[in-house]
């Protein structure tokens, strides 16, 4: 059973209304207003929502054995969802999040005017197509169904992985903001947007299926035993990453903690644990 403390929208959104005035401070302080150079007090826990899996378990496994020599307190909160984490980190709740990627992150701020930045990768979970009715990509055929997901960001993600693999074209410079309306060729096939969450739910239902990592992960599929095509780590602008509100970088903690994560005891942690359906993504800190 899990130790975290899990939040759901209600509850979190509570806590934040009740934390509202302390959290975010006063015109005064420079901590409300994200500044940098706020102080943080070193001596209390640092405060990380993350999702379940793996975000959650990863940090779990340095609260567990790598942060009391490192002199961290560290605590975990576990959110569901993908809005809550950055809503609490912006007026205080928590001191950081541990959930998403950088286009995510990009699309978040500019729509909620949020000031969360990076502070160092951490994994890929790897988008990868996934099938129950063929057992290679040169299988997949014209007229055949592949399900996607309909969110933007991973939309876009996944027509690309399709587009390297040779199942369809797209617009030239279109990467991966890709919408289907941007293929040139779908050569053949039909496609059905689905909610990324409940992708793995409408793989049997299809031909073959787009899936995130973490759902696959859920859904008991090994991305990189069970995929027909796998997302490469090398360059991947999808590593996910700690992130803070902006100012908050230099907190000691967040430098013990960024520094913990990409500590070769969590490297192996990640590829003892997921055997490639998680791959490591660390190297230079995310860049802002």
């Amino acid at each position: 059973m899990r130790k975290n403390i899990k939040i759901t929208a209600a509850a979190a959104a509570t806590a934040a209304l009740a934390l509202g005035l302390s959290a975010c401070g006063t015109d005064s302080d420079p901590a409300a207003k994200g500044e940098t150079g706020a102080k943080a007090d070193t001596s209390k826990a640092l405060v990380v929502a993350a999702s379940p899996t793996p975000h959650a378990d990863i940090l779990n496994f340095v609260k567990k054995n790598l942060a009391e020599e490192a002199g961290l307190k560290l605590e975990v909160k576990e959110f569901t969802d993908y809005v809550l984490p950055n809503t609490a980190t912006e007026n205080g709740q928590v001191d950081a999040n541990f959930f998403q990627h950088k286009p995510y992150l990009d699309d978040f701020n500019k729509k909620n005017k949020t000031h969360i930045v990076p502070v160092v990768d951490v994994h890929l979970e790897p988008l990868g197509l996934y099938s129950k009715k063929v057992k290679d990509i040169k299988d997949i055929k014209a007229g055949q169904t592949i399900a996607v997901p309909n969110d933007t960001t991973n939309e876009g993600r996944a027509l690309q992985l399709l587009a390297e693999d040779g199942l369809i074209t797209v617009k030239d410079g279109v990467g991966t903001n890709a919408k289907l309306s941007d293929i040139t060729d779908k050569k053949g096939l039909e496609f059905k947007e689905i909610e990324a969450a409940t992708v793995p739910r409408a793989l049997g239902d299809v031909d073959a299926a787009v899936i995130n990592g973490n759902y696959a992960i859920e859904a008991d599929l090994k991305p990189g035993q069970d995929s027909l095509a796998l997302e490469k780590a090398e360059g991947n602008p999808y590593a996910n990453f700690l992130a803070v509100k902006e100012g908050n970088e230099e907190d000691p903690r967040v430098q013990k903690l960024a520094k913990l994560l990409n500590s070769d005891e969590v490297k192996k942690f990640i590829e003892d644990t997921y055997k490639g359906s998680i791959v490591p993504a660390f190297g230079q800190p995310a860049k802002s």
